[in-house]
């Protein structure tokens, strides 16, 4: 059976605005906490949203004190809908239902991508919240989640779970259009649902255009080359994608950091053991390191950058090694979001794995779990 991580980072959460229910017009929203090891960092309150790869917008900040402590004061309670608070590159997600007053949140700023935080004063946030971290201890099937999307008191945590675990697999459509129907029926009219289901209607298209198998696979007409990456592995030794040629190769962007890449690792593994002998092999980028947002924190301080990249290449050393990632294509730049190759390829979350044909074209651009990965290599070897 199949199961689903969830990927936050990589993805960007577009946002949305519904009118509120009640009459609050006089009543603010506070929505304060304290985030441990973000002290005199800016604080960010994000109206986001449910679909991948759409720009959030800045309802108000502040500066954290140095004990990581801030307070964020609006003059309306906020509309229903998605929002988060941002530190960095880590962010608390929150979904209001407009009765907000007064919100409070704890956390570690090196867990909240984690979903390791609390939240008070916002009950679809915090049923959101539990739900995340009980599918974090128990991996979710199919069926569990669209259960969720039909029965979730608020129709917003079924749908934004169901993004988070499918993100734009076109196989999922069906249950995205639950998610649909129940928006439709909570808010009609209004752009979060005509937003969403435009969404829906790209899924339905890209399955058309990746001929809509199971496995994914683009037809091989209409397969691009794939762009060459050269980098160096952890050794010092220069991998290059374009030597694999003849063999069918998973391309898998990854990063010790990144918690839903490393529950998919197993699946990886599973699969490579498999079809190792058969022509098959794995060709791993890491997102380690640091990119050119952290480098700014510590005002580009070259010994600072070069202490952190240290510590990221040993961390990723220390990944490969612990999740048993035994292929001996291993690659960095140690340049974290700033990876050139993750650029080449639209990469804008993790993890994200493509697969590469025997001729060297790109045949899936979007696969995950032991039993996609392996229906779409069976067809190619």
């Amino acid at each position: 059976m199949k199961k689903f991580a969830f990927i936050l980072t990589a993805f960007s959460l577009m946002l949305f605005s519904f009118t509120a229910c009640n009459d609050s017009s006089s009543s603010s929203l506070t929505v304060s906490g304290t985030i441990q090891n973000a002290g005199s960092m800016q604080v960010f309150l994000e109206k986001t949203g449910i679909v991948p790869n759409t720009p959030n917008t800045v309802v108000a900040k502040t500066e954290a004190d140095e004990n990581g402590n801030f307070s964020i004061t609006v003059d309306q309670p906020l509309a229903e809908g998605l929002y988060r608070i941002r530190i960095g590159q880590q962010s608390i997600n929150l979904i209001f239902d407009g009765t907000e007053r007064d919100v409070k949140v704890t956390g570690d700023l090196q867990q909240l991508n984690n979903f390791q935080y609390t939240v008070e004063g916002s009950p679809s946030s915090l049923n959101f919240l539990q739900t995340v971290q009980g599918y974090r201890q128990k991996q979710p099937n199919v069926q569990d989640i669209e259960k969720l999307v039909e029965t979730s008191e608020n129709p917003l945590v079924g749908a934004y779970i169901a993004t988070l675990a499918f993100g734009n697999k076109p196989q999922f459509a069906n249950i995205h259009e639950k998610a649909a129907k129940r928006i439709e029926a909570a808010y009609p009219g209004s752009t979060y649902a005509s937003d969403y289901n435009s969404f829906i209607s790209s899924l339905k298209q890209l399955a058309m255009n990746t001929g809509g198998g199971a496995n994914g696979l683009i037809p091989e007409a209409q397969r691009q080359p794939a762009p060459d990456i050269r980098l160096p592995g952890p050794d010092g030794k220069t991998y290059a994608l374009s030597d694999l040629k003849g063999k069918v190769v998973l391309l898998d962007f990854w990063a010790s950091w990144c918690m839903p890449c490393r529950r998919e690792n197993p699946n990886v593994v599973k699969v490579y053991q498999a079809y190792k002998d058969k022509g098959f092999t794995v060709f791993s980028v890491s997102l380690d390191g640091v990119d050119g947002r952290t480098a700014s924190r510590f005002n580009n301080d070259p010994k600072k950058i070069a202490e952190l990249k240290a510590q990221g290449k040993q961390r990723w050393i220390e990944a490969i090694q612990k999740d048993g990632l035994e292929w001996p294509y291993h690659v960095s730049d140690l340049k974290k979001w700033d990876c050139e190759p993750a650029r080449q390829y639209g990469v804008t979350g993790i993890p994200r794995a493509f697969i590469i044909d025997k001729e060297g074209r790109i045949a899936a651009t979007q696969v995950r779990g032991a039993e996609a990965i392996e229906a779409a290599i069976k067809e190619l070897l």
